[in-house]
């Protein structure tokens, strides 16, 4: 795997300790983790859950960004703990949800809602295959390659059969909703990266509509993002344009959800030379260029527009095409450290160069808001030093 921070000069002790540092920040220190035994909230015991500290719950999010953390730095009993806590207490395995997890819970297990959010779904299926590949598969729940093939199976398939709910992948364009059954997608919710992974390990008749998926977002995500300033909303409609929500007075604001995008793109450069990104079987190896010319593109225009406007990167919301929005940002640390890791998608240049040097200078947060920014801080760390690995 490509190892930016090295190109860029920092050396492997460094980055090391940082990684190291940033897990103990997440996990272990118990002024700063989020990381919680069940016992310590009034679940079970076996179990463990990530905090999100803004909210004073847990979400499949954060539960499956753990997971994922935790197989990356080879943490088995971490994320067993993590995935043991999902199962007990956001798992359905009945009614119009079943096969999917309610998106929030109280500490103590309490379901706050009912409802699941895919983002969630996608992580856990692919840190279950990683599980599975690292680890080797136990007696259930922690048959882990069996769980995740029965997870995409609910993503692609629900709503096939009457009253069986709804499916969170479009069947007709592909596209990931940002519910089940919504008419609108959210950009960072597109992961090329993962379902072509996720394809390999999938069940055989799941393998070609996560292809489909795969070329469907990368397709995607160009219309999603501004050409001018590269921003992403943080809902898109199928056709790209910013998608209309009641919780959300103007469509086209640049928020918290869509940092993520700048993460996928670089995960997606770093990952898809790994995996056969662009399809290559199908669409031949000029869409593979373009999509890496895509990528490349996306991450200079992005950059270039955070370096020209430090008000977006540290102070007031923005509309994709750049125009203030008077909300004060709540996550200034994910931001810039997705836009450092959108350089992975870039040869060496100086924009790239002063994000990450910006990225590497900066201190994990430790307020109650710390929960969505070190998340974004430790991925995108791995991602840049090469840590954020394909596991086989």
């Amino acid at each position: 795997m490509r190892n930016v921070l090295k190109e860029y000069g920092y050396a492997d002790e460094v980055v090391a300790k940082k990684i190291a540092d940033a897990w103990r920040h997440i996990f272990e220190d118990e002024a700063t983790k989020f990381y919680h035994e069940g016992s310590e909230f009034g679940s079970s015991g076996d179990t463990g859950f990530m905090m999100d500290t803004g909210n004073d719950d847990a979400r499949t999010e954060g539960m499956s960004y753990g997971m994922m953390m935790a197989v990356q730095m080879n943490r088995q009993d971490i994320f067993d703990k993590l995935w043991l806590w999902s199962k007990t207490y956001m798992y359905h395995d009945e009614g119009p949800f079943a096969g999917y997890f309610a998106w929030s819970c109280q500490p103590d297990g309490t379901r706050n809602s009912q409802g699941p959010a895919p983002d969630g779904e996608e992580y856990y299926a692919l840190a279950l295959f990683f599980a599975s590949n690292l680890w080797g598969d136990r007696e259930p729940p922690f048959n882990y390659s069996q769980q995740a093939k029965d997870i995409i199976r609910a993503m692609i398939h629900k709503g096939e059969k009457p009253d069986t709910g709804d499916p969170m992948f479009n069947a007709g364009n592909k596209l990931i909703l940002f519910v089940p059954g919504s008419p609108f997608s959210d950009p960072s919710y597109h992961l090329p990266h993962f379902y072509e992974l996720i394809a390999k390990w999938s069940y055989p008749e799941d393998q070609e509509f996560m292809l489909e998926a795969a070329k469907a977002s990368r397709e995607y995500l160009p219309t999603a993002c501004h050409l001018e300033t590269g921003l992403a909303p943080d809902y898109g409609n199928f056709d790209g344009s910013p998608a209309e929500v009641d919780w959300r007075p103007i469509a086209s604001t640049h928020y918290s959800d869509s940092y993520r995008v700048a993460l996928n793109v670089g995960m997606d450069a770093l990952w898809s030379s790994k995996t056969g990104g662009g399809n290559e079987n199908k669409s031949g190896e000029g869409q593979k260029n373009e999509e890496s010319k895509w990528r490349e593109l996306q991450a200079e225009k992005l950059q270039r527009f955070y370096l020209s406007r430090p008000d977006a990167m540290n102070d007031t919301v923005v509309t994709i095409d750049g125009k203030p929005y008077p909300k004060e940002i709540m996550h200034p640390l994910g931001l810039l450290a997705t836009a450092a890791a959108i350089s992975a998608a870039r040869p060496i240049n100086p924009d790239s160069e002063e994000l990450i040097k910006r990225f590497m200078e900066a201190e994990m947060r430790t307020d109650k808001r710390r929960y969505y920014d070190n998340f974004l801080y430790l991925f995108s760390l791995l991602a840049l030093s090469g840590n954020f690995k394909i596991i086989y």
